[in-house]
């Protein structure tokens, strides 16, 4: 039956946050204080995608696929599609993963997980980033589907609904956006762990693509303020001011306890926490501060609770902020300093005095600290003395001396030339003749005066007599002063060979034709011929070597081997195997590629063969789901199943399986070994058709064998007991006093060696 006081305790309160430029109707957020987080799923970090644990989705994994409609990854990357690519949500994170969901064409549970370690009777709340994946103006168009989940919080018998709500249509948006939404939930007495489901409300199609990070559960509890004697929650002081005292009281506003207890904690820095002993009180008494200091209080409902860390939550922090007074600085002459305790600093008045003005340029201001005055100092240049072409003048703006005026230019004098200068005329006087040029040279001599040596050079050779070519005879003109040549050289001959060479003889002075013929090659292959190239001017060989490729598929079973034959249609063949063996088989117990190269000297064939092991089947887990037990393998492969050793089938799932203790078997289709594990299948089946065709005919439960004591009850909507049974196998046929019950919904109750479940199922007629 509900619970009323759990009817009374689930909130589910529906605000409206800001995250982007869009807005949605929140589930709900905790409207007060919150503890620390007991529960997170960030879904790791890796570049590599990864699934979900089993039984955590129905969806199917997409394995490094694309995640089509119905399949999901959990990967650091959305850079599918036309989806928007964006990392995960979690701050900080390298190479974050998230869940990504490509929605199933039929609505439904896409995500489920258990969350241990709760607290009885505590209030929490679960939130959960959720974005859509699908851009506006995308692919799909103004037909794209919008996102639409539901979350809900089940007990741990999965029959009770705690709390849910839906999020609404999240429809595209141009840009994408992370947004957060929660739930809060009461647990409830006895009651330590809950189920967490999302469903999808839409359909798959084109769009409902979206992607989910950071689920955490924590503590919620009042919004719970610390004010001192004046109200005020926090205080900032000088360290003049100290030792500090005074009282902190916290102030719920009792949204969601009905009771508090406390436990009062202190900090010197707001991250690492203390209790205080025996501070238990809604206020406390703090006296002696000396330096920066934060308190706060855990508070539970319940006062087992304070002790567990996953029940309580915390109240807001008072801080007691004592800043350093700074030490008296060091004062000019002209400044005086007084102590503010409202800024907690000296406060600096006073100006420097002026420094005087109308200084001439080589005077020099210097403030003297001692009399706290400007002292005056300095003396103006002597001129100095200048030539009688220089004018001195005194800058005021540089204060030197400033010597204008340049001695005239020492004019540019031949070597026989003299330069003299008058200091009366203040000018340069110039004496001196130049040498004669000498007379009778010849047609290849030039005369150059040296302004070196101050005197004339005569330079020049007749020009050397050329070598000559054998025909050629060599004449020098006194006229134009060089040597004249006359001959012609014989014509090179044409029409040669591409083999032959013409060289001319110096000694003979005529062409000699040299050379021989290429010899044709004669150690070719099988497969060769060749000719003569004219243009290149060798012999060609041409052919390609016949040469067939060929790859055979092998098999074996595990721990045994397996033969390799290398057949072929070569006459009278030799066998070259990339191990090293020469003969026409081997036998190999490795998977992995073997390569043989088979020939008779010209034909040639390489064959490869690819040898794969068949796996023993491994067992990963055994699943009871209702009546079905599925079996998952860590391998892939074509293997059988059986429940009995003799009727096998290729489905990993028998259905409509009577609870009992199994052997499961598991073979191979194609090799002998056969794989055992036990299992113990339990189940209460959800309804019952008593008919008569053989199939749910009784609410049947016949585990007595395995249990020392059991006890069934069932009842009807108004919890009327119809039947019981105490040690004894259960096979109700749907009667109470030898009459038939209407169709309806029954409700049991069933204890085996004292664990209780509870829950309902249809009887339909």
């Amino acid at each position: 039956m509900q619970n009323p006081r759990l009817d009374l305790k689930i909130l589910i309160i529906l605000c409206v946050f800001f995250f982007s430029e869009n807005t949605y109707a929140q589930l709900g957020f905790c409207q007060g204080n919150s503890g620390d987080p007991i529960f997170t799923e960030t879904f790791g970090t890796g570049t590599q995608d990864t699934a979900l644990p089993t039984g955590t989705t129905t969806y199917a994994y997409a394995n490094g696929s694309d995640p089509n409609d119905g399949l999901y990854t959990v990967s650091s990357n959305t850079d599918y599609f036309d989806w928007f690519d964006i990392p995960d949500h979690t701050p900080n994170d390298v190479n974050g993963r998230m869940l990504v969901v490509n929605s199933d064409f039929t609505a439904g549970e896409f995500y489920r997980t258990t969350i241990s370690g709760l607290c009885e009777n505590t209030t929490y709340e679960f939130s959960s980033w959720m974005i859509n994946l699908s851009p506006a103006g995308g692919f799909c168009g103004a037909g794209v589907i919008p996102i639409n989940v539901r979350f809900e919080i089940w007990d741990s018998t999965d029959t009770n609904l705690l709390a849910s709500g839906d999020t609404g249509n999240i429809t595209s948006s141009v840009s994408p956006n992370w947004n957060q939404f929660a739930l809060v939930f009461q647990s409830i007495p006895g009651q330590t762990s809950v189920i967490l489901k999302m469903l999808n409300n839409g359909t798959g199609g084109c769009g409902n693509d979206l992607a989910i990070d950071d689920i955490v559960f924590k503590s919620c509890g009042d919004d719970i303020e610390l004010v001192d004697g004046l109200g005020d929650s926090s205080i900032t002081l000088c360290s003049t001011q100290t030792p500090f005292s005074d009282t902190i009281s916290a102030l719920p506003d009792n949204s969601v306890f009905s009771s508090h207890f406390y436990q009062w904690q202190v900090s010197s820095d707001g991250v690492i926490w203390t209790d205080i002993p025996g501070e238990t009180n809604a206020g406390i008494g703090i006296g002696g501060i000396t330096s920066t200091t934060y308190y706060r209080a855990k508070v539970a409902e319940f006062a087992a609770n304070l002790i567990n860390p996953d029940c309580i939550t915390f109240s807001d922090v008072y801080e007691i902020i004592i800043n350093e007074a700074p030490v008296q600085p060091t004062l000019e002459c002209w400044e005086t300093a007084t102590f503010d305790e409202t800024l907690c600093d000296w406060i600096i008045i006073g100006t420097q005095p002026l420094a005087p003005s109308g200084l001439e340029c080589w005077e020099t201001a210097t403030f003297n600290d001692i009399t706290c005055a400007w002292d005056v100092s300095g003396t103006q240049l002597t001129q100095p003395t200048t030539e009688c072409w220089e004018t001195a003048t005194f800058n005021v703006t540089s204060c030197a001396w400033e010597i204008t005026g340049t001695e005239p230019v020492q004019p540019n004098l031949e070597c026989w030339e003299t330069a003299v200068f008058n200091d009366t005329t203040c000018a340069w006087e110039v004496s001196g003749t130049q040498p004669t040029a000498p007379t009778g040279l010849e047609c290849w001599e030039t005369a150059t005066f040296n302004n070196a040596t101050c005197i004339w050079e005569v330079t020049g050779s007749q020009p050397e007599q050329p070598a000559t070519e054998c025909w050629q005879t060599a004449t020098f003109n006194n006229v134009t002063c060089v040597w004249e040549l006359d001959g012609i050289e014989p014509e090179e001959p044409t029409n040669l060979e591409c083999w032959e060479t013409a060289t001319f003889d110096t000694t003979l002075c005529s062409w000699v034709v040299t050379g021989t013929e290429p010899v044709e090659p004669t150690d070719l292959e099988c497969w060769q011929s060749s000719f003569f190239n004219e243009t290149s001017c060798t012999w060609e060989i041409i052919g390609t070597q016949p040469l067939e490729f060929r790859d055979e598929l092998v098999s074996f079973c595990e721990d045994t081997d397996v033969m390799l034959v290398a057949t072929s249609s070569i006459a009278s063949p030799e066998y070259q195997w990339a191990s090293g063996e020469m003969s026409e088989s081997i036998i190999v117990d490795t998977a992995g590629s073997y390569e043989v190269e088979v020939t008779d000297g010209c034909l040639t064939e390489i064959i490869t063969f690819n040898v794969t092991e068949i796996e023993n089947p491994i067992i990963d887990t055994i699943v009871t789901d209702g009546s079905s037990i599925t079996v998952n393998l860590v391998n892939n492969g074509n293997y059988q199943y059986s429940l009995d050793g003799v009727n096998y089938q290729f489905s990993n799932t028998f259905i409509d399986v009577i609870s009992g203790l199994y052997t499961i078997y598991v073979k191979s289709s194609e090799c002998d070994a056969i794989i055992t594990q036990e299992h113990f299948h339990f189940f209460i089946q959800n309804y019952m058709t008593p008919n008569d065709d053989g199939k749910n005919d009784f609410f049947s439960l016949n585990l007595t064998q395995f249990f020392s004591a059991s006890e069934v009850y069932i009842f009807n909507r108004y919890g009327k007991l119809l039947f019981s049974a105490y040690n004894a196998d259960v096979n109700w046929d749907g009667t109470f006093a030898g009459k038939e019950l209407p169709t309806s919904d029954y409700w049991y109750r069933i204890v085996l060696d004292n664990q209780e479940f509870k829950g309902h199922f249809t009887l339909k007629r």
